[in-house]
């Protein structure tokens, strides 16, 4: 970091630039090479220095987590509240695709930052002026979030130990539809059928297909008229 004059004094170091430097090592490293030693040295400063912001890295993670949301963009206010909250759980999903391991750190951490807060108020305000009770919008902000980030996890995650050593994830996938048909019909009939329903989907349609049924089961809690 380059000094600010000519005592050699740097800029004051803030909890802000600690999450912005955090996204940076975390986009290049991932979680499992993110640390506070990587993340003063992105600031210019020793680790110690860090403990005068956070107390540990955990905490650090929750600067991080709302320092992800930072890019999040609500969707217009346009159709129903289904086709609202369908491109809202869209544009999660790729928010947490696009950077590193990020599902990894969101998934089940709720440490509202001022990017998240601003987000769970917006969606909590169309839940309510779509009819929801209050509890309700509550648990569906709860829903849609873990479906999300549950999703990415899989997604993010390798598929088989194939994957880890180059194979593509549609060869693995097509491999296993292979094996799924090569199998004694008389013992796995329902494999052997539905191989290709099981492997080929592209993981948009699973996506789409979960996140439909997921708001299907969301309109019931509503009036049928404000379904």
């Amino acid at each position: 970091m380059p000094a600010d004059d000519d005592t050699g004094a740097q800029p004051a170091l803030t909890r802000e630039a600690l999450a912005v430097a955090a996204l940076r090592v975390l986009e290049r490293d991932g979680l499992a090479g993110l640390s506070m030693r990587k993340v003063a040295a992105e600031v210019g400063v020793k680790a110690a220095s860090l403990y005068w912001h956070v107390r540990n890295k955990e905490e650090l993670l929750d600067l991080l987590n709302d320092e992800i949301m930072a890019d999040a963009v609500a969707p217009p206010r346009e159709g129903d509240w289904r086709s609202q909250f369908r491109e809202y759980s869209r544009r999660y999903r790729r928010l947490l695709l696009d950077k590193r391991d990020a599902a990894k750190v969101v998934a089940g951490r709720l440490a509202p930052g001022p990017h998240l807060l601003r987000l769970m108020e917006e969606q909590l305000d169309r839940l309510r002026e779509a009819g929801f009770t209050d509890a309700d919008a509550a648990m569906t902000t709860y829903l849609l979030g873990a479906y999300v980030q549950g999703f990415v996890l899989q997604e993010q995650s390798p598929i088989s130990a194939d994957e880890t050593t180059g194979t593509s994830r549609g060869a693995i996938a097509a491999a296993a539809g292979d094996r799924f048909r090569a199998l004694p019909p008389e013992e796995f009939p329902n494999l052997v059928a539905l191989a290709d329903d099981l492997t080929q989907p592209a993981m948009d349609a699973r996506f789409e297909f979960g996140l439909d049924r997921i708001l299907d089961g969301l309109a019931t809690l509503l009036p049928p008229d404000r379904r």
